[in-house]
């Protein structure tokens, strides 16, 4: 059996437990690093970064490698999808790493292309923040209208139409465009196979998965973006029609059972 590193102390806990269970399945399957490269596909000094704790792999290595060493996919997955979402909040706030190999996972030569999500984070925190801003600006027009009439200026209320504020912001406009391609069917908002959407993202890919929810006869409430309970709720009922890890989350799994 290897004898592994230590992992680095800051390493989250929900990392830390992919990476050891993926060590567990390496020295289960009793290859050298240069020969599980040979069967995923991923160069050795990738798997020392996936296996040491300094890269998050991709889900198509971790299933290969669950594969190799006779676990179940699904359930490894689902870790890797809990491991993924730390990981991304671990990247949000450090700084920029020196090292570009390190930043991002390496995808196989044979494999199918990823969408990166590296402005993924930034547009939600940008739709949050307008979202956030249009509230209080609201809020603050509504109090002085309603100051304004209990102090009984009738007279003035008289002399002027009346002045109506909106309290709801208008979300985003999304529109399901349905196609099929390559055998998987998109809804013209984004064409992700990959990105992990839980309670509280925003933007284009949560538009795709409500339109690709409701094509599948799942009602997610309304195409507005925004991954509420109505939209959690949707998933979960996908995920148990398709024999699915019931979260909530959408990850690869899920995606895949949209675009069926």
């Amino acid at each position: 059996m290897s004898r592994w590193k230590a992992l680095p102390a800051e390493l989250d806990p929900r990392v830390r437990q992919l990476v050891v269970r993926l060590r567990r399945l390496k020295d289960h399957s009793g290859l050298s690093m240069r020969q599980l490269a040979a069967k995923t596909g991923y160069s050795p000094k990738s798997w020392e970064r996936y296996l040491g704790g300094g890269s998050l792999p991709p889900w198509e290595a971790v299933e290969a490698l669950a594969r190799i060493g006779g676990d179940d996919p699904v359930r490894l997955l689902a870790l890797h999808e809990v491991a993924a979402d730390a990981w991304g909040n671990r990247r949000a706030g450090a700084s920029a790493p020196e090292d570009p190999a390190a930043a991002e996972p390496e995808v196989p030569a044979a494999g199918p292309g990823r969408a990166r999500l590296s402005g993924r984070s930034l547009r939600v925190a940008l739709v949050a923040g307008a979202v956030a801003l249009t509230l209080a600006v609201s809020s603050a027009v509504l109090l002085f209208v309603r100051l304004g009439s209990g102090r009984g200026e009738a007279a003035a209320a008289n002399r002027h139409p009346a002045v109506t504020a909106s309290a709801d912001p208008s979300p985003p406009a999304y529109v399901c465009r349905y196609e099929r391609v390559g055998g998987r069917w998109y809804a013209g908002n984004s064409r992700t196979r990959s990105a992990t959407l839980g309670s509280g993202n925003a933007g284009p890919e949560v538009a795709e998965a409500q339109c690709l929810l409701r094509r599948a006869g799942i009602s997610p409430g309304g195409i507005d973006g925004l991954f509420g309970p109505l939209t959690r709720s949707a998933v979960k009922d996908l995920q148990k029609r398709a024999g699915l890890v019931v979260d909530g989350v959408i990850g690869p799994y899920t995606w895949k059972a949209l675009r069926a």
